[in-house]
């Protein structure tokens, strides 16, 4: 007897459905992203180009930031752009997350900082902090990590324990939560309770399998951005030093610690890595490589990246 084919069940429809609708909003917003992120030469440093990037960045934002029973406080701190996002219904005020957005250094800013920072506040019930540090070329290493340090202090003037703070960071971002955290141990500091890193910058010199091999799939960075931002960030220095590659510095002792990364990234490489380092140093680390993603897909609205949230609300139920 013939097989009558399965009706299509309001469930399954209601999923494709939503699948083409997350595809016609991806169109513009990759192509955002791609004018942000891409850098066709170094010469895309100038000006003019800074410029172009940093406004699209806040167009990117403020198209994309679910805000929708989220309160959003700009302020100034000691003149410094700052804001708090919080729920609108109770929250943990006990703990707070400490937000360090990416740009490569070279752009962001509070806009830019929305979507993710109002994400992280609905999942986990916590205050987060976001903060517009000094960008290069105008100012380069290590201006951004002095104001991250000004950002932290802030926390602590306020009352809250090192170990009741995350930092959170995003590309750069991750890599400045990263050396945020070299610079407290360097100073005898207390370090944060966690970090979230979303698809951090962890490797300056570039020197992992994945710039080659993820080169032709990533949709958001090449490898002449990479080298065009590292040089204004990091001038001549040595980029194997840890306060700007934090993947070869000591790990030991740091906070438990959630990587995402997308499987079609260039920086791929740097979350693996040091995924490795942090696990052969005693440090409590999960990663999670998301299939068919891309660079801070998390910043989306589509349904892996609201999961990919929800991972983080539940690693950090479990460190606190």
């Amino acid at each position: 007897m013939k097989q009558l084919p399965r009706p299509f069940s309001h469930t399954s429809m209601s999923f494709a459905i939503r699948q083409r609708a997350e595809k016609r909003a991806l169109g513009p917003m990759m192509r955002a992203l791609k004018a942000i992120h891409s850098a066709a030469s170094p010469e895309s440093m100038d000006p003019g180009d800074l410029e172009r990037q940093r406004k699209g960045q806040m167009v990117l934002g403020r198209l994309i930031a679910p805000m929708a029973g989220m309160n959003w406080e700009a302020f100034s701190l000691d003149g410094m752009r700052a804001a708090w996002a919080r729920p609108n219904r109770g929250h943990d005020r006990r703990r707070a997350i400490l937000y360090c957005h990416g740009g490569g250094y070279t752009s962001g800013n509070l806009d830019y900082s929305r979507p993710l920072a109002s994400k992280l506040s609905h999942v986990t019930g916590f205050e987060v902090l976001s903060f517009e540090y000094r960008l290069a070329p105008e100012f380069p290493y290590p201006a951004a990590v002095e104001d991250a340090l000004r950002a932290w202090d802030y926390l602590m003037y306020l009352g809250y324990g090192a170990r009741d703070v995350v930092v959170a960071g995003d590309s750069a971002g991750g890599n400045l939560a990263l050396v945020l955290c070299h610079r407290l141990r360097a100073a005898g500091r207390r370090l944060p309770g966690a970090l979230i890193l979303m698809s951090p910058w962890t490797d300056m010199t570039a020197s992992g399998r994945s710039y080659q091999e993820r080169a032709q799939m990533d949709p958001c960075l090449t490898m002449n951005y990479i080298h065009a931002v590292r040089k204004v960030y990091a001038g001549d220095r040595d980029l194997t030093d840890p306060m700007l590659s934090p993947l070869f510095g000591d790990l030991s002792g740091f906070p438990p610690t959630l990587i995402q990364v997308g499987s079609h990234e260039i920086l791929l490489s740097d979350s693996i890595r040091l995924r490795d380092r942090l696990v052969s140093s005693g440090v409590l680390c999960r990663l999670e490589v998301w299939r068919d993603m891309w660079h801070v897909f998390q910043m989306f609205p589509i349904k892996k990246a609201a999961d990919a949230m929800n991972h983080v609300g539940r690693f950090l139920l479990e460190q606190f």
